[in-house]
């Protein structure tokens, strides 16, 4: 009897960490029959004195089952192989050697698991089966192909699957499967399984009977049961996707119903008005605000009149309005920094009021965003803990570190010129440009034309007199329940449009030319009311007004403070930069050292008498002045005072005139000398109407203060460029130059212009942060903490960011602040498909988990009744159930 072989290779199988590509050599079908039966017998005796775990493989299936000592064993038809493993133990390079018992040596294998496992082992899918939602794929087709058995020809029979209808059929390699077992089983299971689990089952001789073995198998009969309680799920999975549907469209109504709240906090909150009542029962007339908005939205909105808040979700305490409020201020501040970081150099402006029995910091920032919008932002209050220097600078640097700023490049620092911020050793802004060094300090522009104002108004005595007697009269007609209605109807009977006088305070910015002007517009009426009252202060009042030299003062002031007004009020603005300022400055300086001439004097003379005449005012003459008699028969020993003649215009123009204008001059000499510095030239340098414009010499003084790179060759290119646009009206001034600044082009040019525009001029935006904490500190709310009076500052001073809030961003930070008890926050539609993936993933992991469970010691039975208690009632397993 003669026989043939040769070498096959079976397959790539997982042993030991390592993919083993097995090669056996095959034998010749012809051998006898008697021979096949006896190393059948004799291989079972041999496992059954070895105590491996033995599964059969038939026909041309492979079957890899491990023993005690770590050896794996192979047949193949009539042969048997048995592979060793050298050492289990090395995981990463180990090497297997297969032989057969005849001892002829097959192919010797070694690889790295980490490659074979990123690669996947070949030959060991199969594209044709079926997946836990279709069940298994029962192919049924005319006619299956055969196979030869000795001297037959066999072939699978589809009626076979009306018996196990956990079979299925691999068109593509001929072979049968246990859907069960494949797909709940779990890999190690799979591997140690028959050909029914791995590698597909094609002896149809004994088909039925092998089918029936397997069927009485543990682990088929965990895997069938794991199977029908999948299908049970699947059955729900219709009212599953139904409930998280339903979930979805109540978080939607939530939020629906959240973006009504915001809208009335962000609009209480821009007003400036309080939330909460003193009252807020349903019973009483008077709710507070933010509850009264809220019942008159719902008298109007159909969704509010229908939407039924759980009582423990109505967020319409004033908790819920708290945190309310601080995610829209949060939200806004976010935005805020997120702009200066984009902008990447910024300066600080602080300012200090007294807050009833506390003082007050505001603090504001002014940076240039890419796009080429100047801006000036609130950041917030901060309580101080004290007066002093050290006190202030902390709390700067902690509302800097507060908002991640500390990092960010400080290119100045401006304060209102008060002692303790302006000094140079030890005060506020040295102490902060210790810390920041290149951050020049900046005195408060606004401040400093105040100041220039109060000076020239007290410059002589009958000067300051005069605004003394301004505000008398202020007092005497508007603190008055008496006088005021008389002063309203002499307005009235004398045709002018009713307004008010204007109050005198040092600490308000051009007060003085708003209490001349309204006394000027008025004058008449003051003086006919004055005629009318025979009052101690109303003949003193008349006295002091209805004179020559009173009038020439309303007419003199009134012109020299109209000048400076419009300077006054571009100070005050967000856009304006520090080169524009002392442009403007010069302008002013220029045209009030014009008036000092015998003209300007002569014309404002003119005007004093016309309107003395007009009101039946004594118009001093312009004759000799009358010498006042000499007291010879008397003997004077002390005088009280020198008494100043004020009739001719000679007089008006030495004594009054010129020095209130030299005064006004020789203080904004004085107060204004900074911008004579190096630095402040340099960004002179940046403003196109600057004599110095694009200059390299004064703009490399800036470069080199702030440690800029600054190329010649980008100067004298931008000087040509905008020249050409200069022509067409394009660079009015150096925000237009800025924006018209390519930054690929002017690399290095650019960022000089950024930091001239982003160094602030005043600090007026933290003056306008004190008017709304005015607002929003009253004596009614008194009772208002620290941190919600910083948020309620931030909606009411930022409004345009108000404006510019989305709900639905508000409410996401609204529902982050803590746990809520209902969700708020809406999954987008891949989550819920993810989800609804990763259950199944996980029921199938809980299915494969049952049976390391059973072969712990649970019974099948146990399993069983399980199981069946849970398809019974609907659930589905999950990775926290105990099956």
């Amino acid at each position: 009897m003669s026989s043939s072989s040769s070498a096959q290779e079976v397959g790539w199988t997982n042993k030991a960490g390592l993919w083993l590509n097995i090669v056996v050599k095959e034998e010749n079908e012809e051998e006898d029959v008697s021979v096949k039966r006896e190393k059948e017998e004799d291989l079972a005796v041999k496992r059954e004195e070895k105590g491996d775990v033995t599964v059969e493989a038939e026909d041309d299936d492979v079957a890899a089952v491990k023993g005690e000592e770590g050896a794996l064993e192979v047949k193949q038809e009539q042969t048997e192989i048995t592979l060793t493993l050298k050492d289990e133990e090395e995981k990463q390079n180990s090497e297997a050697r297969i032989t057969d018992e005849t001892g002829v040596k097959a192919e010797e294998i070694s690889r790295p698991i980490k490659d074979l496992e990123q690669a996947g082992a070949p030959g060991r899918t199969v594209s044709d089966l079926g997946d836990p939602d279709t069940g298994p794929k029962q192919a049924k087709l005319p006619q299956y192909p055969f196979k030869r058995f000795g001297l037959q020809n066999r072939a699978f029979q589809h009626k076979w699957f009306e018996i196990f209808d956990w079979l299925e059929y691999s068109v593509e390699r001929n072979a049968v499967f246990c859907f069960s077992c494949r797909i709940f089983g779990k890999q190690q299971i799979r591997k140690k399984q028959d050909a029914l689990v791995s590698l597909g089952y094609t002896n149809w001789k004994r088909a039925l009977e092998s089918f029936r073995e397997h069927e009485k198998t543990g682990i088929h009969k965990a895997t069938m049961m794991y199977w029908k309680c999948y299908k049970t799920s699947l059955e729900y999975r219709d009212i599953v996707e139904e409930m998280q549907a339903a979930n979805v469209s109540e978080i939607q109504e939530r939020r629906q119903y959240l973006r009504r709240i915001v809208a009335v906090t962000t609009l209480l909150g821009k007003l400036g008005v309080p939330f909460g009542g003193h009252d807020e029962a349903e019973s009483s007339n008077d709710q507070g605000n933010f509850l009264e908005i809220m019942n008159l939205l719902a008298e109007f909105d159909p969704f509010l009149q229908n939407y039924k808040a759980p009582s423990n979700s109505i967020y319409l305490s004033p908790v819920s309005q708290n945190e309310m409020v601080q995610s829209c201020s949060q939200e806004i501040t976010a935005k805020i920094v997120k702009e200066l970081k984009a902008a990447q150099m910024f300066s600080v402006m602080a300012e200090e009021a007294r807050d009833g029995h506390s003082e007050q910091l505001a603090v504001c920032v002014r940076y240039v965003t890419p796009e080429g919008t100047l801006k000036e932002r609130f950041l917030g209050l901060s309580k101080l803990r004290g007066f002093d220097a050290e006190s202030v600078t902390e709390a700067i640097e902690q509302m800097l570190v507060s908002n991640g700023l500390e990092n960010l490049r400080c290119v100045s620092q401006a304060y209102n010129g008060a002692s303790v911020m302006s000094g140079a050793v030890g005060d506020v802004q040295a102490r902060f440009r210790a810390k920041h060094p290149e951050a020049i300090y900046v005195h408060c522009y606004a401040h400093e034309l105040n100041q220039v104002l109060c000076y020239a108004c007290e410059a002589v005595k009958e000067a300051s007199d005069f605004f003394d007697t301004l505000e008398c009269m202020y007092t005497f007609f508007s603190a008055s329940l008496a006088n005021h209605p008389k002063f309203i109807h002499v307005q009235k009977l004398l045709g002018l449009q009713k307004s008010e006088l204007v109050k005198l305070s040092k600490s308000r910015w051009s007060c003085q030319l708003g209490s001349v002007e309204a006394t000027l517009n008025n004058f008449s009426a003051v003086g006919e009311c004055l005629e009318n009252i025979s009052t101690p202060m109303a003949i003193g009042l008349r006295a002091k007004m209805r004179k020559f030299p009173a009038v020439y003062m309303l007419l003199m002031f009134h012109h020299m403070l109209s000048i400076t007004s419009g300077l006054h009020k571009y100070l005050q603005g967000e856009t304006v930069d520090l080169a524009q300022a002392v442009e403007l400055k010069d302008a002013v300086y220029d045209t009030l050292a014009a008036m000092r001439t015998d003209n300007t004097a002569g014309g404002l003379y003119d005007k004093a008498k016309t309107i003395c005449e007009a009101n039946h005012i004594q118009v001093p003459s312009d004759g000799p002045r009358n010498k006042k008699k000499r007291m010879d028969d008397y003997v004077v020993e002390s005088s009280c005072g020198q008494s100043t003649e004020l009739s001719s215009a000679e007089n008006m123009k030495r004594i009054l005139f010129f020095p209130c204008l030299d005064r006004m001059l020789k203080e904004l000499d004085r107060r204004f000398s900074g911008e004579g510095s190096n630095l402040m030239k340099g960004i002179q340098a940046c403003h196109p109407g600057s004599a110095t414009f694009l200059s390299e010499e004064s703009i490399a003084k800036v470069s080199t203060h702030y440690k800029l790179q600054l190329r010649s060759e980008e100067i004298f290119v931008a000087k040509q460029y905008l020249a050409r646009k200069k022509k067409a009206g394009a660079t009015p001034d150096m925000l237009s130059v800025y924006r018209l600044l390519d930054c690929d082009m002017f690399p290095t040019l650019k960022p000089v212009f950024q930091l001239a525009l982003s160094i602030p001029v005043s600090s007026y935006s933290c003056e306008q942060s004190f008017s709304a904490l005015r607002r929003l500190h009253t004596w009614l709310r008194s009772t208002v903490d620290q941190d919600r009076l910083h948020h309620l500052a931030v909606l009411s001073i930022e409004k345009d960011a108000v404006g510019d809030l989305e709900h639905n961003v508000v409410i996401d930070r609204f529902a982050k602040l803590k746990s809520r008890r209902y969700s708020l926050m809406v999954p987008p539609p891949e989550a819920t498909q993810t989800q609804d993936k990763t259950s199944r993933a996980k029921f199938i992991g809980v299915a494969r988990k049952e049976y390391k469970m059973m072969m712990s010691g649970k019974t099948q039975r146990q399993t069983a009744k399980k199981y069946n208690m849970m398809a019974a009632s609907g659930k589905r397993p999950t990775t926290s159930s105990t099956i």
